[in-house]
């Protein structure tokens, strides 16, 4: 059962993500030669208007060929020959629409069960939060100069930026708007601590206008968490083991399942929904590096051509983008080997 969920939430993340290329090009004239889902040999497959679309065997990865996408084709419907701007929205369009699911997702979510409150439930004894007035009850707003809106970037902030400095605290306490500065602590785990507990598990229902708002900051939540994790990770402040390989994120499937499914259907598909989000938000941020071979490695050299007034030589950058995919079939292998690793020694 776990794999079947991982693979309908693997086929509609990839699907919206292909989608997204397929619209724009159709929109720009271009010819699609095969717009698919899965990897390796076809298992059903049929033409329309020239285009085939196809179900592989391999569940993961999808794929929306165009025709002069990666060779020089004389003919009107190639994608070398539109300009570059539509170009551009053509590669463009697979990571935003990755983005748009999220959102569609995050409405659904918080217009059924809400939001998580920055509130806290629980101040420490003796933390630093207790000694600089913080009381169960108060509303975060404002942590330095980063706007708190949900629960989670409490925590996130502190793991992302916490270093032993000082943090000015804005917050809530009976409508009235406090400020205070705090110290935090460091703990024999290495992680400075507060001393502050918000639930982000306990959600509160918010008005339409809400729903559209706090929509987009779940959205934001996990761009800017993922963008933040490949920072740490470049910078060496996260280990390679810390990443998560399809092997993994099965994994992670699985266990929300199976904590989900004995509280309801509905607590279960909201769990799901919840962490599609975050699968959707990863795969539009991790599309859009810089790196050959993935769509952010084509915006490099499409925007290089608007710089330069004209086109890369086609052979360089397929060399380019054809070591990138080398580059990156070894990181999932090395990938998939730690997720398998970590599945042992649970």
């Amino acid at each position: 059962m776990n794999i079947i969920i991982a693979i309908l939430i693997f086929s509609l993340i990839i699907i919206i993500h292909e989608l997204g290329h397929f619209l724009l090009a159709k929109k720009n004239g271009i010819g699609v030669t095969e717009f698919s889902l899965g990897m390796g040999p076809r298992l059903i497959s049929f033409v329309k208007n020239d285009t085939r679309y196809s179900l592989k065997v391999f569940p993961l990865g999808g794929s929306c060929m165009m025709l002069g996408e990666d060779e020089l084709v004389e003919d009107e419907r190639a994608f070398n020959k539109k300009p570059v701007w539509a170009r551009i929205s053509v590669i463009a369009a697979g990571p935003i629409f990755n983005f748009i699911l999220a959102y569609v997702l995050a409405m659904i979510i918080v217009g059924a069960i809400g939001y998580d409150v920055p509130k806290l439930y629980d101040v420490q004894k003796n933390s630093p939060a207790m000694e600089a007035g913080l009381q169960k009850g108060d509303i975060i707003t404002k942590l330095d100069n980063t706007k708190i809106s949900i629960a989670r970037e409490i925590s996130s902030y502190m793991y992302f930026n916490a270093n032993g400095a000082p943090i000015k605290v804005t917050y809530q306490r009976d409508g009235k708007v406090n400020t205070v500065t705090l110290t935090p602590k460091l703990q024999k785990n290495g992680k400075y601590l507060m001393g502050v507990y918000a639930a982000s598990n306990v959600r509160e229902k918010t008005s339409a206008v809400g729903v559209f708002k706090y929509s987009a900051v779940e959205v934001k939540y996990w761009i800017v968490t993922t963008v933040k994790s490949v920072g740490k990770l470049i910078t060496g402040k996260v280990g390679m083991n810390e990443m998560a390989g399809p092997v993994g994120v099965v994994s992670m499937i699985g266990d929300t399942y199976q904590s989900s499914i004995s509280h309801g259907i509905f607590i279960t598909l909201m769990s799901l929904a919840n962490l599609c989000i975050l699968l959707s938000a990863n795969l539009g941020v991790m599309n859009l590096l810089p790196i050959p071979a993935l769509d952010g490695g084509r915006l490099v050299f499409l925007f290089l051509e608007v710089l330069r007034g004209k086109p890369i030589d086609k052979e360089k950058e397929g060399m380019v983008h054809m070591i990138g995919f080398i580059a990156l079939m070894l990181l999932m292998v090395f990938v998939m080997y730690n997720d398998i690793s970590r599945l042992f020694t649970k």
